[in-house]
């Protein structure tokens, strides 16, 4: 037998003595390999997660912490891999392996190291069965634990995690937002900071939301113009802040439009939904992305596909796209989901499509899951429904069980608000004592936007009993009262602008009862000195929506655009003009505020969307004020082919409304601005006017026969321009006048004021200069008590026409 060697008896007696003194080392050194590494390249030979399963078998009682989340990796490696229909996530989880594996997780997950840690987190989420996974939960309590020491990189990653565990209003979150917060100065990272933005985006004020978007701005040039990912998440940030800032947007836009050809169906979709929210229009980008989506149409053949390409391409396809896509939808419609079906009606309110075979299949979808659907998702179905004219009394009666079953458990405000609106839109909106206490009950916790809602419901409700009950009852007007009580209170507890917008923004003007607008505006007029270049935008849309004409807002407004037009972006401009024309206003630097404004715009004429362009050029011309620059930029063939191809992917209501507007601006500028030399486009609609009445008087008051001196201008080519008011009149008697009898109702006056808005002055200013003389008596005056009575209306109209006087 032979001896051991003596350096070898040495060591052995060493390493036991070694073990004797530390026997937690000895053990360590024991069951750790001297390098992990050749274990980390075996697992990345794997192929598929059984080999990885049988690695684990094999070595779990000396895998490290490092190890661990290698083989963690790579089974969300193979999982990416796959096509969503070969995804075996159930498997991956419920296979013995995977739980050694999670058990070697939480007992060694303390000594991993910070990046190992996130990752792990961020792969255990994906594969969790159980909503409160324990390991989960001390991953995320460990991260805590290191939080201050991540870098920006590993921040985002966490926030991610979070949010997947829609933890979004935690102490953690806000953690996170205070180190971002912190350290933005030093930030340089883009990418990762985008991820940080959307995830932190509900907790943040709006000063922070100003200095990210200021960061954004500084940092954007540095990313490459491929980073498709960063663009949507800055796009989803300013979403869900809800702040329309186009520069940004127009960053984020030509970043799209370079890679629309790499874009795919669910890429497109995701930019679509975000651009409609912030009502960002990018025409080019729309036309790109049709095109794409068109040629998808024959390779969409899975339902849930088809409804996103559906959803997407519906609102903005041809003709023969839409006729295409309804009819492969009605072959697919009996396998829709409730989530599916839902989508599809909401696009074909987009669409405007009631196309009444689709809707009926659709709708028996949504009548067979009526009862999944949460009540967000029960209002959409019911406006969508009142807008496409469906009614079945059977489908309406089940709405109304449905969501008067939600109203009676109902406690959140904004819910409650949800489930009062949604029944008012139905048949009979009725509410009973149920309900009216439960409107009561939330009322002192409802912001504006809740207040709002619930007083266009219960005005719905008495309008709705006043005309097929003939009768109001004290609980309706006990009601209003109470809503009016609290949205005062809310109001006057208002201590910045920027709390105040924060529930004014949601809020359509036009909605609010009367006396809580006029307390709306008095409380902005109470900031009025607040309002500068980032929310004077905003301030004009809302005034625009009210109809109510505050001189003291409006001088404001237009004196921050002309102090501050550098930093107020010129898409922007169309927003800011349109109150003044809505109302007929104009501010007493009038000329300067108008030139500046336009002034700002004139090098953008080129690439401004020609839907914008029209409405800013009509907007102007109800003003009485007619850039020839701007003008002549829409009335050449080059544009008006630019328009007419945009109106072909609106909505046929609003494609009228466009083409409205275009031929009121030609008509417009012919009338008042002949020197421009812009031709009648629009010949029938330009050269007359509707008019409720009209007459022809002799030099003596008397009527004329009128047939004989109708006046049709196309045939009068040859007359001057600058003769407009003479032509008229050399077609009648000398000493006889043309009368126009306009009758004005209450949309033709602003709200608080007796005065006549930008349309209705426009109009009395063009007949006058067809030779008219025009009479305008308005509703207040005709339904006053003076003349209630037949006799005193006969009367009233001799003395405004004829000028007589009854002694």
């Amino acid at each position: 037998m032979k001896k051991t060697p003596v350096f070898l008896d040495s060591l052995v007696t060493d390493m036991l003595h070694l073990r004797a003194i530390c026997p937690f080392s000895w053990r360590v050194f024991q069951f750790r390999p001297i390098s992990c590494e050749p274990l980390i390249i075996q697992m990345n030979k794997c192929t598929d997660e059984e080999q990885i399963f049988d690695f684990i078998e094999r070595n779990k009682a000396i895998l490290s912490e490092k190890q661990v989340g290698c083989a963690f990796d790579m089974l969300w490696k193979l999982q990416k891999q796959k096509t969503s229909l070969l995804k075996n996530v159930e498997y991956v989880r419920d296979h013995p392996q995977f739980l050694t594996l999670h058990n070697l997780a939480t007992n060694k997950f303390k000594l991993m190291n910070d990046d190992t840690l996130v990752n792990v987190l961020h792969i255990t989420q994906r594969f969790a069965g159980e909503s409160h996974d324990p390991l989960v939960e001390a991953l995320v309590t460990e991260a805590w634990r290191r939080l201050e020491r991540f870098d920006i990189k590993l921040l985002s990653e966490f926030s991610s995690c979070l949010a997947d565990q829609h933890l979004y209003f935690s102490p953690l979150m806000g953690k996170i937002a205070d180190i971002v917060h912190r350290n933005l100065e030093t930030t340089q990272d883009l990418s990762s900071l985008s991820v940080l933005m959307v995830n932190i985006s509900s907790l943040i004020s709006r000063h922070f939301q100003q200095q990210l978007v200021n960061k954004t701005e500084l940092l954007f040039d540095t990313i490459d113009s491929s980073e498709v990912n960063v663009a949507t998440r800055i796009a989803r940030f300013l979403r869900n802040i809800k702040y329309c800032y186009q520069p940004l947007l127009e960053k984020c836009n030509n970043v799209f439009l370079s890679n629309v050809d790499q874009l795919d169906l669910d890429s497109i979709s995701k930019i679509f939904r975000l651009y409609k929210f912030l009502q960002f229009n990018s025409f080019e980008f729309i036309m790109m992305a049709k095109k794409k989506l068109t040629e998808m149409i024959p390779l969409c053949n899975h339902p849930a596909s088809f409804v996103k390409l559906f959803v997407t391409l519906g609102p903005i396809a041809g003709p023969e796209e839409k006729k295409q896509l309804k009819s492969t939808l009605l072959l697919m419609s009996e396998d829709l989901t409730g989530e599916q079906a839902l989508a599809v009606l909401r696009a074909m309110e987009d669409m405007e499509s009631r196309n009444s075979h689709l809707i009926k299949r659709v709708t028996s979808v949504l009548h067979k899951h009526l009862d999944s659907y949460k009540p967000l998702e029960l209002l959409k179905i019911t406006q969508a429904l009142t807008f496409l004219h469906f009614q079945r009394k059977e489908f309406s009666a089940k709405l109304r069980e449905l969501l008067l079953s939600y109203l009676k458990i109902s406690f959140i405000p904004t819910e409650v608000s949800i489930l009062v609106y949604a029944i008012s839109l139905l048949p009979s909106p009725h509410l009973d004592e149920v309900g009216i206490s439960r409107i009561e009950a939330v009322l002192p916790q409802c912001n504006l936007n809740n207040l709002s809602n619930f007083a266009t419901s219960v005005l719905r409700w008495i309008q709705y009993d006043h005309m097929y009950l003939d009768s109001i009852t004290g609980k309706q007007l006990k009601l209003l009262q109470k809503l009016d009580h609290y949205g005062r209170q809310r109001l006057q507890h208002s201590n910045s602008l920027d709390l105040l917008w924060e529930e004014l923004k949601s809020v359509r003007g036009n909605t609010f009862p009367e006396s809580l607008l006029e307390e709306t505006i008095a409380t902005l007029q109470h900031f009025v000195d607040e309002i500068n270049y980032i929310n004077v935008v905003e301030i004009a849309s809302f005034i625009s929506n009210t109809d109510y004409l505050s001189t003291l807002l409006l001088d404001r407004i237009a004196s921050v655009a002309v102090q501050q037009i550098e930093k107020i972006h010129p898409f922007t401009i169309l927003a800011i003009i349109l109150p003044f024309s809505t109302l007929n206003y104009d501010p007493p630097q009038r000329d300067e505020f108008f030139g500046t404004c336009v002034q700002h715009l004139n090098s953008y004429l080129g690439i401004l969307d020609p839907l914008m362009l029209v409405c800013l050029g009509f907007s102007l011309a109800t003003l009485q004020y007619f850039p020839e620059d701007l003008l002549k930029s829409i009335f050449n063939i080059e544009f008006l082919a630019r328009l007419d191809s945009q109106l072909e992917i609106l909505s046929s209501s609003l494609s009228a409304r466009v083409q409205f507007h275009l031929m009121e601006l030609n008509r417009s500028i012919c009338l008042e601005c002949p020197e421009f030399q812009i031709p009648w486009f629009h010949d029938r609609f330009c050269q007359q006017y509707n008019k409720d009445f009209e007459c022809i008087l002799d030099k003596r008051k008397k009527p004329l026969p009128y047939g004989s001196h109708n006046i049709a201008w196309g045939q009068l080519p040859e007359m001057p321009w600058e003769s407009n008011t003479e032509i008229v009149g050399s077609r009648l008697p000398p000493g006889a006048e043309r009368i126009a009898l306009e009758f004005l109702d209450s949309k033709s006056f602003c709200r608080n004021i007796p005065h006549m808005k930008g349309k209705s002055a426009m109009k009395k200013r063009h007949l006058e200069i067809l030779g008219y003389r025009v009479i305008q008596i308005s509703q207040f005056e005709w339904n006053s008590m003076a003349l209630s009575t037949k006799d005193a209306r006969m009367d009233y109209l001799r003395e405004r026409i004829f000028g007589e006087v009854k002694s």
